[in-house]
């Protein structure tokens, strides 16, 4: 049932109904049920909920998990569901949480849970990162999006966090995470975590192996790979048909080749993107504006988040919706592992657009005008600067070290 007065589907029958505003968007396709989840406060009241309502298995997978408040609040709720006999396991990435203590996790270990770090410091793997955020409880229900278990990513403090997404999906979808996460966790596990394993299990998720044209759901798992992320050559091949296309991106840097791709979206219904106006890295936002001058020239609508740092990751596309935790710059692009959901279904993307439009409401519009008057040769380099740092040094030396042999281990 779609709701804040969108289209409520189920499947492509489904009726339509008005709703309050305030109510979340939600949608039931094919038995499964996805509820977004938009404020920071309800996104770890809503995973405590998830990890609270487990009955035999838990099994996480974050970025980042902080020691902080709630870095400690799940660590317990965690403890309390293996007391009542669940199974849990979390994995963590090396380099996201790298200043995050195993003593965080001992009471877990100690409880009988497991854990695992996803790379290591002691190779140039470290330079390849896990980027993907789930929880699954039951191999039944799950959430993912763009936070993290961090304070800051839950409205805390309320004047310097991050805005983000979280979708919770409840039915049989859910199953194929289930799959993914042992494969991960057998990995994470194992002696050497080599690379050459890591690169087939992506390829094992192809998208082009999976696709069922009668279903709305695609799970999309991207990659190191030597060519464009599988999850981001799903979202090029909608891109190269797109009529109108609605972005909202905390880090934006792609190349030549998706700007392309969003110029011509602009020149046939729309295309309009969300970019943040803060955030804990000010190279990525002089990157990103580096850009804005060739995409407002081709009619690209352009907004700055003002509120607070943005974290977002949300496209649409015509019908297609994709939520998850993939950037749109080069090293989400080609580099991170990544996990996005698309979904297609057109009441749920009309709703998605509404949100977005809720977010513009929210944000300050750049006009080329605007643009091109705080643009003076100083913001000029700096831009330039970002953009070689941010979407070109990092992306290459990551590649360089971890592609010369394409049988390294």
């Amino acid at each position: 049932m779609a709701r804040r007065g969108k289209a409520a589907h189920e499947g492509a029958m489904a009726s339509r109904q008005q709703e309050a505003p305030t109510s979340p968007i939600s949608v039931t396709l094919n038995g499964n049920r996805l509820t977004v989840i938009e404020e920071g406060a309800a996104l770890r009241d809503a995973l405590v909920r998830l990890i609270d309502g487990a009955r035999t298995s838990l099994k996480l997978y974050y970025y980042i998990f902080a020691d902080d408040g709630s870095g400690r609040l799940i660590c317990e709720r965690l403890v309390a569901a293996r007391a009542r006999g669940v199974a849990v396991t979390l994995m963590i990435d090396g380099f996201g949480s790298s200043d995050t203590p195993d003593s965080l996790f001992a009471p877990l270990i100690a409880a009988g849970g497991h854990f695992g770090r996803f790379g290591t410091r002691r190779s140039t793997r470290y330079l390849i990162r896990n980027h993907q955020k789930i929880a699954l409880a039951d191999d039944k229900r799950l959430m993912i999006g763009g936070f993290n278990v961090e304070d800051g990513y839950f409205g805390i403090p309320a004047d310097d966090c991050w805005r983000d997404l979280g979708l919770l999906l409840e039915g049989p979808q859910a199953e194929a995470m289930a799959r993914w996460y042992g494969q991960l966790w057998r990995w994470v596990t194992s002696k050497r975590q080599r690379f050459r394993t890591l690169r087939a299990m992506v390829r094992h998720w192809h998208p082009s192996l999976h696709h069922d044209p009668a279903d709305p759901f695609r799970w999309l798992i991207g990659g190191p790979t030597r060519r464009l992320s599988p999850w981001a050559q799903v979202v090029k091949h909608d891109m190269d048909r797109a009529q109108r296309l609605d972005m909202v991106e905390a880090y934006f840097s792609p190349g030549r080749g998706m700007m392309k791709r969003i110029a011509r979206a602009a020149r046939r219904k729309g295309a309009r993107l969300i970019l943040p106006a803060l955030s804990d890295n000010g190279a990525t936002i002089a990157a990103a504006r580096l850009l804005y001058g060739p995409l407002l020239r081709r009619g690209v609508e352009i907004y700055e988040y003002q509120p607070c740092k943005l974290h977002m990751k949300l496209i649409v596309i015509d019908d297609a919706v994709y939520i998850g935790s993939a950037n749109f710059d080069m090293r989400s692009l080609f580099l991170n592992l990544e996990l996005m959901l698309r979904v297609e279904d057109a009441g749920f993307a009309e709703a998605m657009r509404g949100f977005i439009t809720q977010r513009t409401g929210e944000s300050r519009q750049i006009s080329l005008e605007t643009y091109r008057a705080s643009r003076t040769g100083l913001t000029l380099i700096k831009q330039w600067i970002s953009y070689l740092l941010v979407g070109v040094l990092d992306y290459t030396v990551t590649r360089r070290l971890n592609f010369r042999d394409p049988d390294a281990d």
